[in-house]
């Protein structure tokens, strides 16, 4: 058996996406907000579920202008300058889009092999609006379920978000509502995650959190907001704006 041709990162020159593309919303770095430590954080386009109440309504639309090379979302995840402890694809729906979805994660997984030969375990962290049984029913999601470390499925449920607590004094640390589910899926995601995987039996009953990001593009300067905010905690913020005088413009969680 010959040895094949591999890129400058260690990975072999077949995981490097073979010529898939991703609808993609967004990569950015560094994301704090949406899993444990430093993350690399990448939304998918296109979303048919549509929950009320969703935030990033900017992402439903399967936008054929947004596809970009599996590739090169890879090639980002690369040039990364600072520390990175796991990466986290959101959306949209990921699982909306499996074989490019497959295709990125096959691609982060030879990317963190190559890596933790000189540093930390990475992570891969995957939300879905699905629910995890009907993710583990075919073949095809299950093969995807084997490429993460950990999950969070189930779609968002804007009343399970009551000022972002448990009705039971839970955390919904990483989660919208108290429907969602935090699944372990190895050693690694079981480390992370398990304190996680109970709902309303997490050790610290830690609210949500948020993140900004300013990034200045040819439709102008755009703000974006990462995390799981508390539910009204977007109007409350825009509303604060206002009356200081800052237009807010159009927004991803009005209609």
């Amino acid at each position: 058996m010959t040895g094949g041709r591999t890129n400058r990162d260690g990975r072999a020159a077949g995981d490097d996406g073979g010529g898939a593309r991703l609808l993609l919303a967004k990569a950015h770095y560094p994301v704090t907000t949406l899993g444990p430590g430093t993350r690399a954080g990448i939304w998918t386009q296109g979303c048919t579920l549509h929950c009320p109440g969703c935030l990033s309504r900017d992402t439903w639309e399967a936008d054929p202008a947004r596809a970009v090379p599996v590739e090169a979302v890879l090639g980002w995840l690369e040039s990364l300058p600072g520390p990175v402890d796991g990466v986290t694809v959101s959306g949209g729906e990921p699982f909306q889009q499996p074989a490019a979805l497959a295709a990125l994660l096959k691609g982060i997984r030879a990317w963190r092999d190559a890596r933790e030969r000189e540093t930390i375990a990475v992570d891969i962290l995957v939300y879905s609006g699905y629910v995890y049984s009907r993710l583990a029913r075919t073949g095809e999601t299950r093969e995807i379920l084997d490429m993460c470390d950990a999950v969070i499925t189930g779609p968002y449920i804007d009343r399970l978000n009551p000022e972002g607590r448990h009705v039971e004094g839970g955390s919904l640390l990483w989660r919208g509502s108290a429907n969602q589910r935090v699944v372990p899926l190895s050693s690694l995601g079981r480390e992370r995650y398990g304190a996680l995987a109970d709902i309303g039996k997490t050790e610290k009953a830690t609210g949500p959190r948020v993140q900004v990001s300013v990034d200045e593009g040819p439709e102008g300067r755009r703000v974006y907001y990462i995390g799981i905010p508390r539910r009204g905690d977007m109007e409350h913020l825009t509303s604060r704006l206002d009356r200081a005088g800052v237009r807010s413009g159009d927004v991803s969680w009005r209609p």
